[in-house]
């Protein structure tokens, strides 16, 4: 049988195509699943799905797969899947990255990782025989265990929040929102590929567990990774991940400000509008949340649906970003309490915070 070596990213793909991450896909989309997603945000069949899961090759390894019944998918000198190949195309890449980024523009870490891969594509069925070893895997639930914690839990609504950062009090303002609405919150941070200045993995998981143990209820928060690489596709990001954590048995979504934007490619509420596009259509609930910041004359963490002060006193008003909290701590700078718990950040003291190279 012939082989095909898989990069990292691209195994990843496989894991979780393989444990179901991706339903109702059932491996690497074929010509006719990628430009129906590309196009209509939909399979053929008409399941809702905003974003291509491709597996890319070059020119010559494309040619030497085409026509074969199967592959084997190696990683690091092992078989670790199996594909048939259903068909090979190409695509128009910057056409296909102005429908599915918005741009065409390579300074969109997106748009760059996309046409920096190969030019063809092999899709088909995928079998997944071994699972992915990783320094983090060891954090990593299958859709099959959240569901099965969250029935040993009792949990019957389960809201799943996403995010690549560590964690800072705006973030964890909607997380106790959204607590107070359903049994229990499953925070599962993104830790596959990423770009320079991003969290590592170590850094996010060490200041999750430090909230969760001091500041929450144990019973009713669950921690776990998802090992895939981010697209930064804004609002079709944002769909794509609610339709994730509803394979994982979440019922409910936390859509937010900017969800999953890179730099000012998106409007900050654009994925609010996508989602509700899709409404009634997900198999998951999603909440639109406001983006919270900090007020001085309010003395709290609020939104510009509860301050009035963003507009009145901007002076008052402190926004907390992932990216300034980043920015913050890479500078050797510690932010106030009211921005980021001292807690959380005595945690991450002797850990590495950032990756310090685009990931491949």
């Amino acid at each position: 049988m012939s082989e095909l070596v898989l990069t990292r990213p691209q195994y990843l793909e496989l894991e979780k195509l393989g444990l179901g991450a991706f339903k109702p896909l059932a491996g690497f989309m074929n010509e006719d699943e990628f430009h129906a997603t590309v196009e209509t945000m939909r399979l053929p069949a008409g399941a809702v799905f905003p974003l291509p899961v491709v597996l890319d090759v070059d020119g010559e390894t494309a040619g030497r797969l085409k026509g074969l019944p199967r592959v084997a998918l190696v990683y690091d000198d092992e078989q670790v899947g199996e594909l048939r190949p259903e068909s090979v195309f190409t695509c128009d890449k910057a056409t296909v990255t102005e429908k599915v980024y918005g741009t065409a523009d390579v300074a969109h870490p997106g748009v760059a990782f996309f046409m920096a891969g190969g030019d063809h594509y092999i899709g088909g069925a995928v079998a997944l025989t071994k699972r992915a070893a990783f320094d983090f895997s060891d954090d990593e639930l299958a859709p099959e265990e959240t569901r099965a914690l969250f029935a040993q839990r009792g949990w019957k609504s389960v809201v799943g929040f996403q995010t690549r950062n560590v964690p800072h009090r705006a973030h964890e303002y909607l997380q106790r929102i959204a607590m107070e609405q359903v049994d229990g919150l499953f925070i599962q941070p993104l830790v596959g590929r990423k770009k320079k200045g991003d969290y590592t993995p170590q850094a996010i998981l060490r200041g999750y567990r430090i909230l969760i143990e001091e500041f929450y209820p144990a019973d009713k928060v669950a921690l776990g990774i998802l090992s895939t690489y981010m697209r930064y596709a804004g609002p079709r990001e944002a769909v794509f991940h609610a339709l994730i954590r509803r394979n994982y048995g979440c019922t409910h979504f936390i859509i937010g400000r900017d969800h999953a934007g890179a730099d000012d490619y998106y409007g900050i509420y654009e994925a609010h509008d996508l989602a509700r596009r899709f409404d009634g259509d997900l198999g998951i609930k999603i909440m639109y949340l406001h983006g919270p910041y900090f007020c001085e004359r309010c003395d709290s963490i609020v939104t510009e649906q509860t301050c009035p002060h963003e507009q009145t006193a901007s002076r008052s008003v402190t926004h907390i970003s992932g990216t300034d909290m980043r920015a913050m701590l890479l500078g050797g700078k510690a932010p106030n309490a009211h921005l980021m718990r001292p807690e959380v950040i005595a945690a991450l003291q002797g850990t590495d915070l950032f990756i310090e190279d685009d990931e491949t």
